[in-house]
């Protein structure tokens, strides 16, 4: 007998097939959704329209210089569970008249294999100043650009915390030592080369985060990942439009 699903059970059916079948062999898994709407991703618009964004790989500023593969529009797309999460952050802040800016949420399995390959052109220099200054290219595949990211499960995101005047207008982000993807150690939570004020900001924004369950990867003060992922070990490649 043929086991037929409607269309709306796609996602979490496939999910939990591919799940399995990932955790036998502890390698992640390339869904076949061809789509959004197919991996389960909503756009965080939906659920907070005014949410601040700036996502970075839809354009040129990013360590890359140029926009990246997938990302056809500047949007932040998340599993179901990791933007209802996110949106309770948010409705969570307004109470401190802080906002989130978000820079990057899904990241499609192409614009992984972008990275990787930019990585690997050591003639690309363009953006060493602003992004890895103390580092030798050669140095950033590993673990700063990894050939799988969390981001391709649909539950990571990257962001800052924004402070806004007590009418919560002029929102303006705080400091936070270093900007969006710096490949260096002063990007790490933790660093002890950030100051004092630098640490309190990070860790507003991590107490924030952690409320709703996101934990944080502590190379990267930007980075958080739903603690609780429904497929953990599939990775998708729709295009961000």
């Amino acid at each position: 007998m043929t086991l037929r699903l409607p269309l709306r059970a796609f996602p979490l059916f496939a999910g939990l097939l591919l799940a399995r079948h990932a955790m036998a062999d502890s390698t992640p898994v390339l869904s076949p959704a061809r789509t959004a709407a197919e991996a389960g991703l909503v756009d965080i618009r939906q659920l907070v329209p005014d949410i601040a964004e700036d996502i970075k790989y839809a354009g040129s500023d990013n360590f890359v210089g140029a926009p990246v593969d997938g990302y056809l529009a500047p949007k932040c797309l998340l599993l179901k569970p990791a933007a209802e999460a996110l949106a309770r952050v948010e409705h969570d802040l307004q109470a401190q008249h802080q906002r989130l800016q978000l820079f990057d949420c899904y990241r499609p399995a192409r614009a992984v294999k972008h990275f990787v390959r930019w990585a690997g052109d050591l003639e690309d220099q363009r953006t060493k100043a602003e992004h890895y200054p103390n580092l030798d290219k050669s140095a950033l595949l590993g673990d700063y650009i990894a050939p799988v990211s969390g981001h391709s499960r649909g539950a990571t995101v990257d962001l800052t915390l924004m402070q806004c005047e007590p009418d919560d207008t002029h929102c303006k982000p705080l400091d936070m030592g270093t900007s969006f993807d710096f490949f260096g150690t002063l990007a790490n939570t933790d660093s002890p080369q950030a100051t004092p004020a630098q640490h309190a900001n990070r860790a507003l924004l991590r107490a924030a985060m952690e409320r709703e369950g996101f934990r944080n990867y502590a190379m990267e003060w930007w980075h958080y990942t739903l603690s609780i992922v429904p497929a953990p070990n599939v990775i998708y490649d729709v295009p961000v439009q």
